[in-house]
């Protein structure tokens, strides 16, 4: 194994796909994750592959009331340790050499896995860059994810995702219009379990387990390097077809509760994006197609 990844096998094969745990990796002196070649690639991307605020968050962070800093990206990057300020690139797979990263990374896990090149689909790079004191609210994540933190201190608390009574089916619903964070009570702390990470450390996050996050005293880089197993792909569509009939108001049941219907949503899924997605190529175009399909919500991260 290389100095990539460094995967516990007993670990993996107890755990693996189905619970966090943690991981090593080698990437914190990689080129690529200095400050000066993230500001280079907040350049080159796409503004809506770019979302940033204020790190003052709470843990139950009203989305409607996220504060803003009148920083651009490239200046919150640059003055990252002083601007009290959280962002994520995403989407840096569309960069040919954090593809390359993230690619290498996902073949040693698939390695130690035991698991052919299909069982890991849509792989997809975001980078994290946060002041001191920043909090990533209460939210769920709807990939499978290797969470590698490459500079600074960061605990993440994370949830068990069977618990219904921490996040509903409805609010793992999936929509552009709806704010990834969830609503969160002080006692759900009793609940989690937590992973403190400084350079070289890493957790896996598995589908969908709600978590939130918390930077120590240092700024941070992260990485989250993310895919979805074919299983993890229908369940999107379905949880995709359930936000958007809900939106319409035909509020719909949770995946596996009638799979003659689940079937029905996954076919109509396919349809329609095989129809929209290649209108998506530019920023523009989908800043659109979210507006008219979703509301003004949908891009809800040019407000920085």
């Amino acid at each position: 194994m290389s100095d990539l990844l460094v995967l516990d096998r007993g670990r993996m094969a107890a755990d693996f796909p189905h619970r966090p745990f943690p991981i090593r990796h080698g990437l914190s002196d990689h080129p690529l994750f200095s400050l000066t070649r993230i500001v280079e690639l907040a350049r080159r991307m796409d503004r809506d592959r770019i979302e940033y605020s204020s790190g003052k968050l709470a843990v139950d962070q009203d989305p409607d009331a996220i504060p803003e800093i009148e920083l651009t990206a490239e200046e919150t990057i640059r003055r990252i340790e002083e601007a009290g300020a959280w962002m994520v690139i995403k989407n840096v797979e569309a960069d040919p050499e954090y593809r390359a990263v993230l690619e290498a990374v996902l073949a040693e896990a698939r390695a130690a896995a035991g698991l052919d090149d299909g069982a890991m689909a849509d792989i997809r790079g975001f980078l994290f860059v946060s002041s001191a004191g920043s909090t990533t609210p209460f939210h769920v994540d709807a990939e499978h994810n290797l969470f590698v933190q490459i500079h600074g201190d960061k605990a993440m608390h994370i949830f068990d995702n069977e618990d219904r009574s921490l996040v509903s089916e409805q609010d793992m619903e999936i929509t552009p219009s709806k704010h990834r964070n969830q609503r969160y009570r002080p006692e759900f702390e009793d609940r989690a379990r937590v992973f403190e990470m400084t350079e070289g450390d890493g957790v896996f996050l598995p589908y969908m387990w709600p978590h939130w996050v918390a930077t120590g005293g240092r700024y941070c880089i992260s990485l989250a390097i993310t895919w979805k197993s074919p299983e993890v792909e229908r369940l999107n569509k379905i949880r995709f077809m359930n936000g958007f009939l809900r939106q319409v108001g035909m509020p719909q049941a949770g995946p596996a509760t009638h799979p003659a219907l689940d079937k029905v949503k996954v076919l109509a899924f396919d349809a329609a994006h095989a129809l929209i997605d290649p209108l998506r190529k530019s920023e523009r175009a989908r800043r659109v197609i979210r507006q008219l399909l979703f509301g003004r919500k949908a891009n809800y991260y040019y407000k920085a």
